[in-house]
């Protein structure tokens, strides 16, 4: 989503809270002299930009790298030799335990990533990993691969992140979420990074985080270099090298506000094809990303924990119809329109009817909540449509980006729910750099009396924008005003917090889901410090969320 879009979002909304109205400026810093590394870590050695693991199943886990043999072998430069590359995984730190050997090799090709689905695992266990090249080792990594599947789970641990903008500040809140020893994986939900050139967003090169290249990323190596750059983060780093990656993509992958046929930031002709932008993205994501790709033209996936958690990770750009503009928000009612497509719907439908664990877990990358001003009862707003065709069923949405400008889709898939007493789903979710607690009922104009039949807990940004970020104000101050008119306007949400970047912390057990929510001090900190600021939970058989009682183990 465009924090151009975001802050039309934040000022309609100032105008809901009670009259309050937002001052709305953005600075952009001076764009720096582009550098003359090619994208690599600063780092020397062959393995500069880390390990990571990914996509964990009960007997397998994808383990990847990347590996500079030489020094023309810069990330998006095509050059540098083929090399082979071996890894191994054990079941100790000391790797005396050896669970699997391989080889593989790297070259430009793959920008001498290197992938592998290291097999034959026990399930429910924790390994360690590392690769071997030109008689170099490289760090050690941390994996676990997933309970089986029926296996009876008492709890799940997973961090929860997205919106990680390198020139939005430091990712102290990763550094965090790397000191824990207790995941099972880390859900990332999308925009891992940003496409913008220097000065574009955040405080960039004012702070030492220039982009890489410091121009709009366009081309392969653009997009090479720029996931290059990301990799070579140290706190990023240890993440990756501490827990599985369980990820999606958003738009910012690609390019803001992204659809099946184009996006808001891409202009045909001066940035080249569209299809041919898309494929360049998907396909260094692809190489870049600790990813199960068994079909490369699929990212949406699912995986199992056990009898405790079902886990359906979406991808919301590649198969949605374009954006409505804001004069022709009754559009977003359209059931020709799609935010997942047929395929995918079909593929979630099935998931959520058929899973046989107690809870099924959607890895979501834009609000499916509800967020209107004002929501009228439908037999309110029917008669209107009736009358002048211009207010969709479910309100007039603020942000069109989100499941808002595509009611008809998130209507099919809550009916779903309640026609089928379809319990326990819980939407996981990025995008909107703040926090977010929300019941979903099918109509949110009648709620409660229209039942929820579904939850949505979503994650802030580690440094991308927020509220007090655009406004240039002490957090905490015109923010509280509009969160309190958004939740007079919007009864179903229960908790949101515009100001704070950080990450979440998610426990599953077969009692409860709990979310908890942390929060750095300054992202423009290298030193940030992290504490918890609030924890919320959905008892099973509830569909609802509830204060909890009791933060989560630090």
């Amino acid at each position: 989503m465009s924090f151009l879009n975001r802050r039309r979002f934040l000022s309609a909304a100032g105008i809901t809270a009670a009259g309050v109205t937002v001052p709305l400026t953005v600075v952009n810093a001076t764009a720096a002299p582009d550098p003359t590394d090619a994208g690599a870590s600063s780092a020397d050695g062959i393995f500069r930009h880390g390990v990571a693991s990914g996509d964990p199943l009960p007997d397998a886990v994808v383990l990847w790298t990347r590996v500079t043999p030489t020094q023309e072998a810069q990330p998006g430069s095509g050059a540098g030799p083929t090399t082979d590359v071996s890894w191994e995984i054990a079941t100790d730190s000391g790797f005396r335990g050896i669970a699997a050997t391989g080889q593989a090799s790297a070259g430009p090709t793959g920008d001498h990533t290197v992938k592998v689905d290291a097999k034959g695992l026990t399930a429910g266990t924790t390994y360690w990993y590392r690769f071997i090249c030109a008689g170099e080792t490289s760090p050690a990594g941390r994996a676990r691969t997933a309970p089986a599947p029926t296996a009876t789970v008492p709890a799940l641990r997973f961090g929860v992140v997205s919106c990680a903008n390198y020139m939005g500040g430091f990712f102290s809140a990763y550094r965090h979420l790397a000191g824990r020893s207790d995941l099972d994986a880390v859900l990332h939900l999308g925009d891992y990074l940003y496409e913008y050139g220097d000065g574009e967003y955040g405080p960039g090169p004012a702070i030492g985080r220039g982009h890489v290249p410091a121009t709009e990323m366009v081309t392969l190596s653009d997009y090479r270099r720029r996931h290059a750059q990301y990799k070579g983060d140290p706190d990023l780093q240890a993440l990756h090298a501490a827990a599985p990656f369980i990820v999606t993509w958003d738009d910012h992958e690609v390019t803001n506000d992204a659809w099946s046929g184009g996006a808001e930031n891409h202009t045909s002709g001066t940035e080249g094809d569209w299809e041919a932008r898309r494929a360049a993205a998907r396909r260094a994501w692809g190489e870049w990303m600790p990813v199960r790709e068994p079909d490369p033209r699929r990212i949406f996936r699912r995986l199992t924990f056990g009898a405790l958690a079902d886990l359906s990770m979406l991808d919301l750009r590649s198969y949605r119809s374009k954006q409505v503009e804001q004069t022709q928000l009754g559009e977003v009612d359209d059931p020709a329109r799609t935010i997942t497509g047929d395929e995918q719907m079909r593929w979630l439908k099935d998931n959520l009817a058929t899973a046989k664990a107690r809870w099924k877990l959607v890895g979501n990358p834009v609000m499916i909540a509800p967020v209107v001003f004002p929501p009228l009862p439908q037999d309110i707003s029917r008669p209107i449509n009736d009358k002048a065709g211009l207010l969709p069923p479910d309100g007039v949405p603020i942000i069109v980006d989100q499941w808002d400008g595509y009611t008809a889709d998130r209507r099919e898939l809550l009916s779903h729910l309640h026609d089928n007493g379809i319990d326990d789903t819980v939407f996981l979710t990025g995008d909107i750099h703040s926090s977010w607690v929300a019941d979903l009922p099918v109509d949110a104009g009648t709620y409660p009396t229209s039942p929820s039949v579904a939850t949505e807990l979503v994650c802030t940004s580690i440094t991308s924008d927020n509220l007090d970020d655009i406004t240039k104000s002490e957090p905490r101050t015109t923010s509280v005003a509009v969160e309190e008119g958004i939740k007079a306007s919007n009864r179903h949400v229960k908790m949101l917090e515009f100001d704070s970047h950080g990450y979440s912390l998610l426990e599953v057990t077969p009692e409860r889901v709990q979310m908890d929510w942390v929060y750095i001090s300054d992202r423009t900190d290298r030193a940030a410090t992290a504490s918890r600021a609030t924890g919320w939970q959905v008892m099973a058989g509830s569909n609802k969320v509830s204060p909890a009682s009791t933060p989560l183990a630090p």
